[in-house]
C-alpha cells in the first residue's frame, strides 16, 4: 500500500540495551544486582547521610540558590541497570507477557513484577502462578527497574526477560497446521509483506491478520522489521501465539505460488499510479480461489518488479473528496480495511 503512514513510534526496538551478563542471585531482601563496579549505598547513619557527613559542596550548592536534599533524593530515584541474560530481550506489557509464558515458544529467564496493591494485587497474582509453572523466577521491584528494562515504554507493571522469537522458514509455511481439516478446496488467505519496516505497523498488522483470519502471514527478509518485543505489544502478544514466516526472495515465492493455482493480488492506494495491472475496489473483489494479499512498504508501497507479479490490484474507494496530501492510509489500518472485505466473504460462504 504505497505511502501509507508510519507510526509515530518508527524505531525498531530490540531489548533494553542493557549490559548481558549471565543472572546471579538476588541479595537479600529482593533487591535485583546492579552493575559490576556500580557501588552499593552505605548504611545510612543516624545523622542522616549516607556513611558520611553531608560533603562540602552541599554548603556551596545551598549558598547558590539549590536544594542539595532534593537534588540528592532525584539522583537517588535515577533508573538502575538490570543485568541482562547474554541473548536476552525484554517483553514488556501485560498480553505479551502473560501470552509468552502460556506458550512453549521462547526460553523465558526471569520476570519483573511491579510492587502492587488493590485491584492491580490479583492480575500480578496469576502472573505468579503462570511463573511458577513454568519455573520461571519472579522479582518484585520498583516502577522505575520496569522503566529501564523497557527503556520507558508502557509496561503495565509486567517485564518478562525472555529469548528471542524468529521467523520460521517459508518451507514451514507449506506444511499444514495439526487438526487442520481444511481441504485443498477451501478459500485459503495468505498475506505477504514486502519490507514493513514499523514494529508498530507490523504489530497491528499480525493482530488483525490473526482477528480476521488470515492463515499465514509471510515476510520479505530485506529491510523488513523483526519480531522485537515492540512488534509483541503493538501486535497485543499476538506474535506470540501467531507464526510468522520470512522469505529471503519473495518474487520467487509469489511465482511458484502462481504456478500452483493462487491468485496474487497487490494493494495501491492511488490507482492511477499502477501501469499494466488491473485496478479494482476491494468491494468488487471475488474471493473464489487461494488468494494472497501482497502489503508494500509505509513510505513506496509495492516494488515495480511484485506488482507485475500481481494479477490485479485493490484499492480502497475514500468516502469523499480528499485534500491533497491527505490521500493514503496508514498501512495496517488499511489491510484490516481490505482483509475486513475479503474475509467477510468467507463468512457469508459458512452461512
Amino acid at each position: 500500500l504505497g505511502h501509507h503512514g508510519a507510526s509515530a513510534q518508527g524505531e525498531c526496538l530490540e531489548g533494553c540495551g542493557a549490559v548481558t551478563r549471565q543472572p546471579r542471585p538476588l541479595v537479600a531482601g529482593g533487591e535485583i544486582p546492579l552493575h559490576a563496579g556500580a557501588a552499593a549505598p552505605a548504611p545510612r547513619t543516624a545523622s542522616g547521610g549516607w556513611g558520611q557527613a553531608a560533603p562540602a559542596s552541599a554548603k556551596l550548592w545551598s549558598s547558590r540558590g539549590g536544594d542539595f536534599s532534593k537534588a540528592r533524593k532525584r539522583l537517588e530515584q535515577r533508573p538502575l541497570s538490570i543485568e541482562r541474560t547474554k541473548g536476552s530481550e525484554i517483553l514488556f506489557g501485560i498480553a505479551p507477557c502473560s501470552l509468552a509464558l502460556s506458550q512453549s515458544r521462547r526460553d523465558l529467564f526471569r520476570l519483573f513484577l511491579k510492587q502492587s496493591s488493590g485491584s492491580r494485587r490479583l492480575v500480578m497474582s496469576e502472573f505468579v502462578l503462570q511463573a511458577m509453572a513454568r519455573g520461571v523466577p519472579v522479582h518484585h521491584v520498583k516502577r522505575r527497574e520496569l522503566d529501564a528494562l523497557c527503556r520507558g515504554q508502557v509496561h503495565q507493571g509486567v517485564c518478562l526477560e525472555a529469548a528471542p522469537l524468529r521467523f520460521k522458514s517459508l518451507e514451514e509455511a507449506e506444511k499444514p497446521d495439526l487438526g487442520d481439516e481444511k481441504s485443498a478446496n477451501q478459500q485459503l488467505l495468505w498475506l505477504a509483506l514486502e519490507q514493513i519496516q514499523d514494529p508498530m505497523n507490523l504489530g497491528a498488522l499480525l493482530r488483525s491478520a490473526y482477528f480476521l483470519g488470515v492463515d499465514r502471514v509471510v515476510t520479505s527478509q530485506r529491510n523488513s522489521c523483526p519480531l522485537t518485543p515492540t512488534v509483541s505489544k503493538a501486535s497485543s502478544g499476538v506474535m506470540e501465539v501467531f507464526d510468522v514466516y520470512s522469505t529471503d526472495d519473495l518474487r520467487s515465492f509469489l511465482k511458484t505460488k502462481t504456478v500452483e493455482g493462487w491468485e496474487v493480488v497487490g494493494t495501491v492506494s492511488k490507482p492511477e499510479d499502477v501501469e499494466d495491472v488491473p485496478v479494482i475496489s476491494c468491494l468488487e473483489f471475488q474471493w473464489n480461489k487461494p488468494v494472497i494479499i501482497v502489503i508494500g512498504s509505509e513510505g513506496e508501497g509495492l516494488s515495480l518488479e511484485t506488482q507485475l507479479l500481481c494479477h490485479r490490484m485493490l484499492a480502497i474507494p475514500p468516502g469523499r473528496a480528499l485534500h491533497p496530501g491527505i490521500e493514503s492510509l496508514n498501512v495496517s489500518v488499511a489491510t484490516g480495511i481490505l482483509l475486513h472485505s475479503i474475509c467477510s466473504q468467507k463468512l457469508r460462504h459458512s452461512d
